[in-house]
C-alpha cells in the first residue's frame, strides 16, 4: 500500500520510472477491460492497442490532477478514463454510419498471451487452444452476453471491486450481486462450451 502511494506520489512529480512502472503494472487489466467493453463492433473498426495508448496519454495529462489515494483508487480513476474514450468512440463511429460488416478486420497479433493472462479470472483456457483463439473465443462469449452479466463480471473480476461496492452502485443488495455474478459466470462458461460444440 506505501510502495503504491509512493510510487504515486513520483510519477505524479513527473518521475519517469514511477510513471512506467505504474502504467505497466495495469496494462494487462486495462487491455482486457478495453477490449471486452468496447464490444466486436469497435473492436473492428479500431486498434484496441490504439484505445489503450490513448487511454495512457490521457492518463499521463491528468496524472497531476487525479484524486487517487490508493492502488483500488487509481484502478478506477483509469478505467473511468478508458471508458469515456471508448465512450467517445462509440459516438464517433455512430454518428459516421460506418458498416463494421464492409470494412477489413483489424488483427492484434501482440499482446494475446497479456489478454489472456488479464481474462484469467474469467475463463480456464485450454492448454491445447492457440492463446489467440482462446483470447477472441472470450471476448465473442462476452459479446453474447446481456449487458447486465457483461458488466457485472467487468466489475467483478477485471475492476475487481467487492460485492459491496458493486450493490452501491448498482442500487442491489450483496446477495442480489453475488446471484447475478454467479448467473453470469455460468451463463458465460455456457456460451465458452457452446464454441467448443458442447
Amino acid at each position: 500500500m506505501q510502495d503504491f502511494r509512493a510510487r504515486l506520489q513520483r510519477a505524479k512529480q513527473g518521475d519517469r520510472e514511477a510513471i512506467d512502472a505504474l502504467l505497466s503494472d495495469h496494462l494487462g487489466g486495462l487491455r482486457a477491460f478495453v477490449r471486452l467493453k468496447c464490444g466486436r463492433v469497435l473492436r473492428q473498426r479500431e486498434s484496441c492497442s490504439d484505445l489503450v495508448q490513448t487511454v495512457f496519454r490521457s492518463v499521463l495529462e491528468g496524472l497531476g490532477e487525479a484524486d487517487c489515494e490508493d492502488e483500488r483508487s487509481f484502478r478506477s480513476w483509469l478505467y473511468t478514463v478508458a471508458y469515456r474514450r471508448i465512450v467517445n468512440r462509440v459516438e464517433f463511429h455512430t454518428a459516421q454510419m460506418r458498416d463494421a460488416d464492409r470494412e477489413v478486420e483489424w488483427h492484434d497479433e501482440r499482446g494475446h498471451a497479456g489478454l489472456l493472462s488479464a481474462y484469467g479470472d474469467l475463463s480456464t483456457p485450454s492448454r491445447h487452444a492457440a492463446v489467440r483463439e482462446e483470447v477472441e473465443r472470450l471476448e465473442e462469449a462476452m459479446d453474447r452476453l446481456s449487458d447486465e452479466y457483461r458488466e457485472v463480471i467487468i466489475e467483478a473480476c477485471l475492476l475487481r471491486r467487492s460485492r459491496a461496492e458493486i450493490a452501491e452502485a448498482t442500487g442491489r443488495s450483496e446477495v442480489a450481486v453475488r446471484k447475478l455474478l454467479s448467473r453470469a459466470r455460468a451463463r458465460l462458461a455456457l456460451e465458452l462450451r457452446r464454441d467448443l460444440g458442447g
